[in-house]
Formats: structure tokens, sequence, C-alpha cells
């Protein structure tokens, strides 16, 4: 989970995009939180078992000053792949929160926990259990007495074009790439600028998988002066595959040139394979398969 979530953590823990998140999957749109409300929560929640001391770290936490609530965003290793046991991690990562409360002897007034999954599966929305209850085989006769407990998921690839537009902050990228995705749709890049462009970039890296985004952002848009928008993203993975069918294209010639100088001196005994190796400083098994390349297209 450690380099995915220091990835994750980077855009999300930015108090603009922490409140867009809130505000859009939760109110609808409404700015009800405002980032200059929100404040970091400690990092790290402790949690005693087994005799030691074991840590449980939330990707993004925040208390929100105005409302006196903490709400959690809380992303997992792979945020597109599902979870089955995610009740049991939220209902741990909340009671950690809850436990912090109740050891606080100087605090006099609790705060209640909310706690958003974003999952980010474009072949089909979560079907994992979204519920305590769900994640056990309990007898109907056990049902009442045992407590159930709910987690907030949302489905960002399935988000309506009206909610997607509701985004305001880098955030609103993320959304509308994973939408397209799973429409199968081209993805049409714009012109608003990116605000946490290296922050964008790694979510991007480590939600698709693709280090491409990354590798841009250093060889291409840090240098790069004034704004940056999708637009110069897009543009400069169209520039890199341009480049790098060049350099294909020259390594194929070298390898076409090299193959037919292998077959003609083979074809002339000029000299064992061995010889032949040596002098176009090749491993014999490759002289021996581009020999064989060019002879089959003879």
């Amino acid at each position: 989970m450690g380099v995915k979530d220091i990835a994750e953590k980077n855009l999300e823990a930015w108090n603009d995009v922490f409140a867009d998140i809130v505000n859009v999957l939760l109110f609808k749109g409404k700015r009800i939180v405002h980032e200059n409300e929100l404040e970091n929560d400690t990092k790290d929640s402790m949690l005693k078992a087994d005799g030691g001391v074991h840590e449980q770290e939330r990707d993004v936490s925040k208390f929100w000053k105005n409302g006196e609530i903490r709400i959690s965003i809380l992303g997992f290793e792979n945020q597109t792949v599902q979870d089955y046991k995610m009740p049991l991690r939220v209902i741990s990562y909340d009671g950690a929160s809850y436990k912090q409360q109740l050891l606080d002897k100087k605090s006099r007034k609790n705060y209640p926990v909310a706690t958003l999954v974003l999952y980010f599966g474009t072949d089909s929305k979560w079907s994992a259990p979204k519920n305590l209850l769900e994640c056990f085989d309990v007898p109907e006769t056990l049902k009442p007495f045992v407590s159930d407990y709910k987690i907030n998921v949302f489905n960002i690839a399935w988000l309506s074009d009206k909610t997607t537009e509701m985004f305001q902050s880098d955030f609103k990228f993320i959304a509308k790439y994973f939408q397209t995705k799973r429409k199968n749709k081209k993805y049409v890049p714009t012109n608003e600028e990116i605000k946490h462009v290296d922050s964008l970039l790694k979510m991007f890296s480590t939600l698709t998988g693709d280090n491409h985004f990354e590798a841009i952002y250093n060889d291409r848009i840090l240098s790069k002066k004034g704004g940056v928008t999708m637009c110069d993203i897009v543009q400069s993975f169209v520039n890199e595959g341009i480049e790098r069918g060049i350099e294909e294209g020259i390594e194929r010639g070298i390898e076409k040139g090299k193959a037919e100088l292998i077959a003609n001196l083979i074809e002339s005994d000029a000299g064992s394979i061995e010889q032949i190796a040596a002098w176009v400083k090749l491993p014999v098994s490759e002289v021996k398969k581009l020999a064989e390349k060019v002879q089959t297209k003879a």
C-alpha cells in the first residue's frame, strides 16, 4: 500500500480538493465546506491489539472546524479493485477515532465521524459489501442483536455528467477521465488550468498504473512557463509517442541492417556464427535469430 497511498494523498490532502469532493458527493455541489475551515487531523491512529500497538492509517483525514465534524476520505490499496472487507476496515478506522475522543480527558465535546470510500473501477459499479452484516453469514435469529454499520461508497466513474460538472477543484479532471474511460469514449481535454499539477499527475499515475504521467511532468511540464492544462498533458503524450516511434524506427532500421549483413556473411562463408557474432558485437543466439528473420522473408 505504501507507494500508492503516498501518491493518492498528494491530491486529496489539499484543502480545496478535499472540500470540493465533500461538497459535491455529500451536499450535491452546495459549497457547505470551505477550505479555510479545514485543518489536518492526526495522520495515524493507534490500535492496541495482540499485546502490541499497531498503526491504522487513513488516506486523508481532516477536521471540519465550522461544522465540528471530522470527515475522512478513505482510499484503499488499489482503488480500481473492490475490497470485500471494506466495512470492517471502515468501522475499525472510525472506531479508532471514537476511541481517541474517549481517551481525551481535556475535551468535553464529542464529534461524529463520516467516512467516504472513493471507488474508481470502470468495469462495474461497487458490488462488494456496503454494510457490516453483508460481511458475515448471520443467522436470522441473531440478526436483531448484531449492530450493523454501513459505509458510504461513491462510484466515481459512474457519476452523472451533471455531478461531474459540479467539481471545481483538480479532482474534476480525475472524475471526468474515469467517467470517459467507463463509457469507452475518447477523452477530450480542456484548457482549464490545473492548480496542483504534480499532485494530479501522481494520482493519475497511481490509479492508472501508467508511470508516463509522472515522467511527462518531470521531462516536459516542469520546465513549462505559465499555467498547465490537460491539453498540455495530452499533447505531451502525443509528442512522446512520436519521439518514441522515431526511436523505435531507428532501432528497427539498425536491426534490419545488421540482419542483412549477418545473412550475407553467412551465405558467403565469411566465418563461423561465433566469429560473425564477435564482428557485429552481438550474442551468438541473437545472430542466429537475425539471420533466420532475413531467410524467412526471402
